[in-house]
């Protein structure tokens, strides 16, 4: 049996004991507006002040986008607070991937046509993880999108 990696962040390991679990759903195409609106309502609760919550909520927004369109037309997200972050875990059951489909460059000026949601993710997150299969085992179905901001 494989024992998950401990998420980290700058600071070192993140203790998942003290996650408050603020939202989870799941969600189809219809209902991305509803999942961005409640992503906002949470974040603001939460104390994430602009430009940052705006930005989170969009980063997102784009990468449950992401699993609607590219991994079976649905998804599952999960938003907690784990002691100074807002963490969004987004999984979805399509043929999965890695980090390495994402650009390094801006989409577009390195001549990938596709890629800014996960590069406007990556780029946004202070934490940000793809790990393939939704319960991190390699080859499984899915895959599972892990970004984190601090709550400044």
């Amino acid at each position: 049996m494989l024992t998950p990696e401990p998420a980290m962040s700058e600071d070192g390991p993140v203790d998942t004991r003290t996650a408050t679990r603020l939202l989870q759903r799941r969600f189809t195409a219809r209902l991305l507006p509803q999942l961005r609106l409640l992503v906002e309502e949470c974040a603001l609760r939460e104390g994430l002040t602009e430009p940052r919550r705006g930005e989170f909520v969009l980063a997102v927004d784009e990468i449950a986008g992401n699993a609607v369109e590219h991994a079976g037309g649905s998804g599952r997200l999960v938003l907690r607070r784990i002691g100074d972050e807002l963490e969004c875990r987004i999984s979805d059951s399509g043929p999965g991937f890695s980090e390495t489909v994402i650009p390094e460059l801006l989409p577009g000026l390195d001549g990938a046509h596709n890629g800014r949601g996960l590069w406007l993710a990556r780029l946004v997150a202070d934490r940000f993880t793809v790990r393939a299969g939704t319960d991190g085992t390699p080859g499984a179905r899915g895959s599972e999108v892990i970004l984190a901001v601090r709550v400044r």
